[in-house]
């Protein structure tokens, strides 16, 4: 989809899905519109398709809000002037947050937009192939839609094709585990409905190794490493190979190589995302937020390459183009000394490159994954770790411990919307200890915080969604 056919139809998409009302409550059932122009032919339903990736790229959703949930972790500082970040990131926030409002709304944008598609297109006489695509991406986008709603607020209600029929949005919350199978259930049908990879025309699409690989993260959050290594080891057997070098994943020339898994798309001057402004120098083109702090540098190994791809490090030479050209990057452009790097490109005429994408999963994680499922149910994790770490030129590990796998995905996976999730996942299982890490003082920008154990291994529900469902929706526990 890069540069491709999800952005030339974005615009026809949005002619006929109409915009979503400001919350689930009021979301227009637009899957029982069958209207004479539309719901025609193979053309309408690849983009219906299209429009659910389009909430992706909004500011309240993967453009700012969805990271920051991942603020609160030892990696960055907030940085800004949003009070509602500072309030997630010090544990202090309460319903009313205005965060937690914005990202409800554009998730269940989305489901609407999947819902629809999979009401309509099985009705439409298209090309079979192109049908099973389309019905797997939809199955695949409501899924990973519920799966973001599920880590961060637990279980929600869940809106499906018979909801939307029925006029039945008003629904209570689901448990966990209900979401959870949910995901599950939409997932195992798009990965028999989605083709291994894609032609260049459509690279960035979901394919079976981009469902194998949310199913690893969504088996290992439940502990079910079974299934997890089931899963996780068709990605790593697949047409999914980690790429020659970890920069490659964050080069707009090749950003979409087999080892991106998923990403939000992005094209310059057309469909960019505001993340790549938020973690950019203000005097650079950017905001100034998500400022990474030393605990994360002083992380990393000496040589490894993988920090300077991460991070904006002073002394650092960085071509802006333009005419301010190769321009040094020092310590006083941040309030902590750095900038995360992987969401940042420069035109060559000067300024920000629209077509940075936004990664959510590369293949790089799922090794991590299986190393760890592989370690914590009794075998031996090296194979899958080492090949993280020689892709990155360094020494390979015998015996690897879960210290090994919790330091190699904080460095791997350096400000890619991560680390507050799993020291969650890992301090339920008893393997770190959360509030202690929280806890420590390591400065201004990284301060003493109290996080409160269990209220706090969710987001509260917002308040509003609560109001507008006249107290259907309930309210997570300790809020």
């Amino acid at each position: 989809m890069k540069k491709l056919s999800i952005f030339s139809l974005i615009g026809l998409t949005m002619l006929f899905v109409a915009r979503c009302q400001d919350d689930l409550l009021e979301s227009t059932p637009y899957g029982q519109s069958t209207s004479a122009d539309f719901w025609r032919n193979g053309d309408d339903a690849v983009a219906a398709a299209n429009a659910m990736y389009e909430v992706l790229r909004d500011h309240d959703f993967y453009g700012h809000a969805e990271h920051t949930f991942d603020i609160p972790s030892d990696d960055q500082w907030r940085a800004g002037d949003h009070g509602e970040d500072q309030a997630i990131e010090e544990f202090t926030f309460d319903p009313d947050n205005a965060q937690l409002a914005f990202s409800w709304r554009p998730k269940y944008e989305i489901i609407s937009r999947a819902n629809a598609v999979l009401m309509n297109v099985p009705d439409i006489e298209m090309d079979q192939t192109l049908k099973e695509r389309t019905l797997g991406e939809a199955h695949f986008m409501r899924g990973f839609t519920y799966w973001r709603l599920a880590v961060i607020y637990g279980g929600v209600p869940l809106i499906l094709e018979e909801d939307v029929r029925e006029n039945n949005y008003n629904k209570p919350r689901a448990s966990l585990e209900e979401t959870y199978g949910q995901i599950e259930s939409d997932w195992l049908r798009a990965a028999d409905l989605l083709p291994p990879t894609h032609d260049e025309a459509n690279l960035g699409r979901p394919t079976q190794g981009t469902v194998w690989g949310f199913l690893t993260k969504l088996y290992m959050y439940q502990e079910d490493f079974a299934n997890a290594l089931e899963v996780g080891t068709r990605v790593i057997n697949g047409p999914y190979e980690l790429a020659p070098s970890f920069g490659d994943n964050f080069a707009i020339a090749t950003e979409n190589n087999p080892e991106m898994l998923f990403a939000v798309q992005a094209l310059d001057g057309w469909a960019g995302t505001a993340h790549r402004i938020y973690t950019t120098p203000r005097p650079w083109g950017g905001w100034d937020f998500h400022e990474p702090v030393d605990n994360l540098v002083k992380e990393f190994e000496e040589n490894d390459p993988r920090l300077d791809h991460s991070l904006l490090l002073p002394g650092e030479m960085v071509d802006l183009g333009g005419d301010q050209g190769m321009t040094e990057y020092t310590s006083d452009l941040s309030q902590t000394g750095y900038h995360f790097q992987k969401y940042a490109s420069w035109r060559e005429t000067g300024g920000l490159n629209d077509g940075q994408n936004v990664p959510i999963l590369r293949s790089a994680d799922v090794y991590l994954l299986v190393a760890e499922a592989k370690i914590r149910s009794g075998q031996n994790g090296d194979t899958e770790l080492n090949a993280v770490r020689q892709r990155a030129g360094l020494s390979p590990i015998t015996g690897a411990t879960m210290d090994d796998i919790i330091h190699e995905r904080r460095v791997e996976l350096a400000g890619e919307n991560q680390r507050h999730q799993d020291l969650i996942r890992w301090d339920k299982a008893g393997l770190v200890d959360i509030v202690a890490i929280y806890a420590e003082d390591r400065g201004t920008f990284d301060p003493s915080r109290n996080f409160q154990r269990p209220k706090h291994y969710l987001f509260a529900i917002p308040q509003r969604e609560i109001d507008l469902s006249n107290g259907v929706l309930e309210q997570n526990p300790d809020y």
